[in-house]
């Protein structure tokens, strides 16, 4: 402590260069604190589950060509064709997955008139019979759509007229829509017309949002049959087996069902899961790239400031060496100077740090930056400069006392 008082006066004889080197710390800290952050929840939205058994799942997209004004039907062949394929264990039609940018929406109320203030909108997955099944989306309290339910939508206009029947939401929306009671049992106005909720799932995924946001899980199942020209095929394969072959198989039996038609996508959802989040894995490297340099270039400041203290002091050095300073003095005086520049800089940082998470939370709906980030932060900034300052405090502790005299 009885350095600190002099360390104090001769930094505010260099005001300029302690000032640089503690804007410098400053923005490191406030860039390696959003920075973990920001990884962090990327690295939770790869790895966020989707609701459904993605591992037992795969996705056949076909069009037509022209007007097919049988193309239900056409659809209910194709299904008992993919259905009869050895390791089949079920397919659907359903409009979207998880794992694809855009996505069908609507607002719902809890009135006829509509309520206002709270966020309302779902996504709609839409699917037939084999919907629930098919995805492995768990029901955790009431059940699955009856048969008489289901309406048959043949086009996207009627899609888009149709009024569904019943309802299964999302636990989360669930919640958001009756903070105060159990949804199950309730209605949800669409267009005026009460649905009521049959079922609650315990997640399911909106396409294109980003998983760390509550929104994320508003979803809700709408009982429609639709055409294969408005949907997807979803295949669920049983344990074991070869996905891959399976698409093979089932692009050649729709095929022989009706040869006048275009296949689109195929793949399985391990393959759907790394195109959806290649930008994330991407934005992850490049983020953790930045901030290592962004390091680097600190460090190598403390070190050219440090090592340029030594080379001006190396008299002053030499002279308290010959007053009796030991080299674990010089050394424990030049650490302590490096902690003070560093400590103002850290300060200044988690300040910055804050500000730039409250525009990131303004902008981008990002969630607030856990306080525990700040001081891991000014942790990791401490070790660094104590790390960095070490080689020229060591060359400064071997200066011998001799050097006073020499410099006389």
């Amino acid at each position: 402590m009885n350095q600190i008082r002099p360390i104090l006066s001769t930094l505010t004889r260099h005001k300029s260069a302690v000032f640089i080197l503690m804007l410098e710390v400053a923005l490191t800290c406030a860039i390696l604190c959003n920075a973990i952050n920001l990884v962090r929840l990327r690295i939770n939205s790869i790895n966020s589950p989707l609701g459904i058994d993605e591992s037992a799942l795969s996705s056949l997209q076909v069009s037509g060509i022209g007007t097919n004004t049988n193309a239900l039907a056409l659809t209910r062949t194709d299904k008992e064709s993919i259905r009869a394929i050895p390791g089949v264990e079920s397919v659907a039609m359903i409009n979207q997955t998880p794992l694809q940018n855009g996505s069908w929406n609507s607002s719902f109320e809890i009135t006829p008139n509509g309520r206002g203030g709270r966020d309302n909108n779902a996504t709609l997955y839409m699917g037939d019979d084999d919907m629930v099944r098919t995805l492995g989306t768990h029901i955790v309290r009431g059940r699955d759509f009856n048969p008489e339910e289901y309406l048959d939508v043949p086009d996207r206009a009627a899609a888009s007229a149709a009024v569904p029947r019943a309802l299964i939401i999302t636990d989360a929306f669930a919640k958001r829509m009756f903070p105060d009671s159990d949804a199950l049992g309730k209605s949800l106005y669409l267009d005026q017309t009460p649905i009521p909720i049959v079922g609650i799932v315990d997640r399911l995924q909106r396409p294109g949002r980003d998983p760390s946001l509550e929104s994320a899980q508003y979803s809700a199942l709408i009982p429609f049959r639709q055409p294969f020209t408005q949907s997807a095929y979803i295949i669920r394969t049983k344990p074991g087996t070869n996905r891959g072959e399976v698409l093979k198989a089932a692009i050649a039996a729709v095929q022989k069902n009706d040869a006048h038609r275009i296949i689109g996508e195929q793949k399985t959802f391990a393959e759907l899961r790394d195109r959806y989040y290649a930008q994330p894995k991407a934005m992850i490297w490049l983020l953790s790239a930045v901030t290592l340099v962004l390091l680097m270039v600190t460090a190598f400041g403390i070190v050219g400031l440090a090592s340029f203290w030594v080379q001006q002091r190396t008299k002053q050095i030499g002279v308290r060496r010959a007053l009796g300073a030991t080299r674990g003095d010089i050394l424990r005086y030049f650490q302590t100077e490096n902690f003070l520049i560093v400590a103002g800089g850290v300060v200044l940082g988690m300040t910055l740090a804050f500000g730039i998470n409250q525009l990131l939370m303004a902008q981008y709906e990002l969630p607030r930056l856990p306080w525990p980030y700040l001081p891991i932060g000014a942790a990791v900034l401490w070790l660094l400069g104590q790390l960095a300052v070490l080689w020229p405090a060591l060359r400064a502790a071997s200066i011998p006392p001799a050097t006073a005299t020499r410099s006389v």
